[in-house]
C-alpha cells in the first residue's frame, strides 16, 4: 500500500506557470477518486525561481484543491532552488512520518533524472514506483515537457552534476546538535599520530537514532551513502585528515587483519600501516572501537571488537599483524579502547556467556542467570596481557585518573554515542581513527 505521493512539478517551465493549479488540481482528483490510496500524505515539489515574488508555500495552490478536501491536510508543497534541495526536504518529511512506500508522479522525460536523484539520497529501506503525469484538458492529455539539457539518457556528465548539487545541498546545512566533538586518549603521542573518537554530534544526520554525525550507511537504514560522506568531510576538516586517504574495516565479527598495501581481503575486522597520512578507522555502536599506536616503529592500527571478535583475539591479532608487517616490539605497542558498551549495560545467553568466563569469572555478572552481564572490556585487556601487552599501555575504563577516561558505556550515554543495544536496528555509528603524521 503506498503512503505518500509525490508529485514532480520541478521542471515546469515558465509559461506553463499560469495552469499549475488546474495540472495539481486534476491530478489530485485522479489520486482520490481513481486510486487504490487511501488518504495517502502528497508532497509537490516545485522549483523556486530566484525571481519569484510568491509567498508561502502552499498559499498559490489552496484554490485547486476545492474538491479535494481529504488530501488537503495531507498536502505540503515543496519550494526549492534545486531538485536536490527539494527532494532531501521531502526525504526528511517522510522520515518524520517513517513513511517507506511512495509513488512519484512526474513526467515521462524526467524519470531517469529523478531516478538518479533518489538512488544517491535515499537506500533501499524505501521502495518506489512511477507514474507519468498525464493530466487531462479541455479532452487532450497534456505532458510537461522537459527543460532543455534534462532527458532519458544520463551520460556521465549529468551525473557528475548530480552529484555536485546534492554535494552542495549537503555542505550548506546546519549541523545538528552541537559542535562536532573528538576524544582524544593521553596514551597517544600526538607528536607522532593523529587519532580519535567521535561522538554523536556535529553532523546533519536527522533521524534521531541516527542524529547526527552518524559514519555508516547501510541498506537496511534511512542515512543514504552521501549524508555519511558528509559527516565524514566534516570530522576530516575538524581531526585533519584526508578522507580520501580513509581506510575503514569491512566488520565480519571475526579476527582477520588487513595488511595496507597488500591484497585487501573481503571482510576484515582489524587494518594497520605503517604509511603517513593514511587514516585508519574502526566503528562502534557497542562494539570496541581499538586503536594501536607503536611510536617507535611508527606503525598503527585499528579493529572492531564486538562479543565474538573479542572471544577470536581480534585486538590481539592486530598486534601480532603489527609485530610480523613491521617489525614492532609487544611491549612498544600502546592500545587504547574507545567508548563501547559497558558491563552495567551489556547481556548475552548464558551459553556465550560462559566463554568469557572461561577467559577470567570476572568478566560475567551474574553468570547463573539465563543471561549474565559481559565485560567484554576486561576480557580484551586480559587477552592483550596474556599475548605480551605492557599493563600500563592499554587505556580503558580501569584508569586510575577518571578525567581521562574516553571508554564511556554508549548504552548509558544517549547525550554522546551511538547504541545498537539502546536504540534498535536503526542506530548510528562512531568511530574511532588513527593515522601517522606526515
Amino acid at each position: 500500500m503506498v503512503e505518500a505521493v509525490l508529485i514532480d512539478l520541478f521542471s515546469l517551465p515558465d509559461n506553463l506557470q499560469n495552469n499549475m493549479q488546474g495540472l495539481l488540481c486534476n491530478t489530485l482528483e485522479t489520486i482520490e477518486k481513481y486510486s487504490s490510496i487511501h488518504a495517502p500524505f502528497v508532497y509537490v515539489m516545485c522549483c523556486q525561481r530566484q525571481r519569484s515574488e510568491r509567498k508561502g508555500e502552499q498559499g498559490f495552490l489552496l484554490p485547486a484543491l476545492g474538491g479535494v478536501q481529504s488530501l488537503k491536510r495531507r498536502l505540503e508543497v515543496v519550494r526549492a532552488l534545486t531538485t536536490a534541495a527539494a527532494l532531501y526536504t521531502i526525504k526528511q518529511r517522510l522520515d518524520e512520518k517513517d513513511l517507506s512506500i511512495i509513488k512519484v508522479i512526474l513526467p515521462t522525460l524526467r524519470k531517469d533524472l529523478m531516478k538518479a536523484y533518489i538512488d544517491h539520497l535515499f537506500t533501499t529501506v524505501y521502495q518506489f514506483e512511477y507514474e507519468d503525469l498525464q493530466v487531462a484538458s479541455d479532452s487532450e492529455n497534456l505532458q510537461i515537457p522537459e527543460p532543455q539539457g534534462e532527458g532519458q539518457t544520463l551520460p556521465s556528465q549529468n551525473m557528475a552534476l548530480i552529484q555536485s548539487e546534492i554535494q552542495m545541498h549537503l555542505e550548506s546545512l546546519p549541523s545538528l546538535k552541537g559542535e562536532l566533538t573528538i576524544l582524544r586518549s593521553s596514551l597517544i603521542p600526538d607528536d607522532i599520530f593523529l587519532h580519535g573518537f567521535t561522538t554523536r554530534t556535529g553532523g546533519i544526520s536527522y533521524i534521531p537514532t541516527l542524529s547526527s554525525c552518524n559514519l555508516f550507511s547501510s541498506s537496511k537504514r534511512r542515512d543514504p551513502h552521501v549524508v555519511v560522506k558528509e559527516n565524514l568531510r566534516r570530522l576530516a576538516n575538524a581531526a585533519g585528515f584526508n578522507p580520501e586517504a580513509f581506510h575503514r574495516v569491512k566488520v565480519n565479527h571475526a579476527n582477520a587483519v588487513c595488511i595496507m598495501g597488500k591484497t585487501e581481503p573481503d571482510s576484515y575486522d582489524g587494518i594497520v600501516t605503517n604509511q603517513k597520512g593514511v587514516t585508519l578507522a574502526a566503528p562502534g555502536a557497542d562494539c570496541i572501537p581499538v586503536l594501536f599506536a607503536d611510536p617507535v616503529r611508527k606503525a598503527c592500527g585499528a579493529a572492531h571488537s564486538g562479543w565474538k571478535g573479542t572471544l577470536l583475539g581480534v585486538s590481539m591479532a592486530t598486534v601480532n599483524a603489527m609485530i610480523s608487517e613491521y617489525g614492532c616490539n609487544v611491549k612498544d605497542i600502546l592500545v587504547v579502547l574507545g567508548p563501547s558498551v559497558g558491563s552495567c549495560c551489556y547481556k548475552l545467553p548464558h551459553e556465550s556467556a560462559k566463554e568469557f568466563h572461561r577467559i577470567d569469572p570476572k568478566c560475567v555478572r551474574l553468570f547463573d542467570s539465563a543471561n549474565p552481564y559481559i565485560d567484554i572490556r576486561r576480557a580484551t585487556r586480559i587477552l592483550l596481557e596474556r599475548g605480551g601487552v605492557l599493563p600500563e599501555n592499554i587505556q580503558d575504563d580501569s584508569i586510575t585518573d577518571q578525567n581521562q577516561n574516553i571508554t564511556f558505556c554508549t548504552a548509558c550515554h544517549p547525550d554522546k554515542f551511538y547504541s545498537h543495544f539502546r536504540d534498535g536496528t536503526n542506530f548510528g555509528t562512531q568511530i574511532g581513527f588513527i593515522s601517522i603524521k606526515d
